[in-house]
């Protein structure tokens, strides 16, 4: 089993934005948070990482959030997370 990366940004947009590209998602992004791995497992039982106000569960092989707390709230309805690679832009 390999390593999960050690940091991801998750870009919190509207759910109308469509797409997975870096660089458009950071463009719409209203809030932005590099979470960085804590060793431990989420209560989802992914990694969890945290940063910047963000607590997440984060499958690495997808990049898909499985749990999310902001400023220690749940997401806001009608926002969504996404995962890129703290290095893609």
């Amino acid at each position: 089993m390999s390593t999960p990366p050690q940091r991801f940004e998750i870009l919190l947009v509207t759910e109308h934005v469509e797409g997975r590209d870096a660089a458009t998602l950071a463009q719409f992004a209203i809030r932005s948070a590099v979470v960085e791995t804590t060793g431990r497992q989420g209560s989802s039982g992914y990694p969890r990482y945290v940063g910047d106000g963000i607590e997440a569960d984060i499958d690495p092989a997808t990049r898909t959030v499985e749990a999310l707390l902001v400023d220690g709230a749940e997401l806001d309805y009608g926002l969504s997370a996404r995962v890129v690679d703290a290095t893609d832009r």
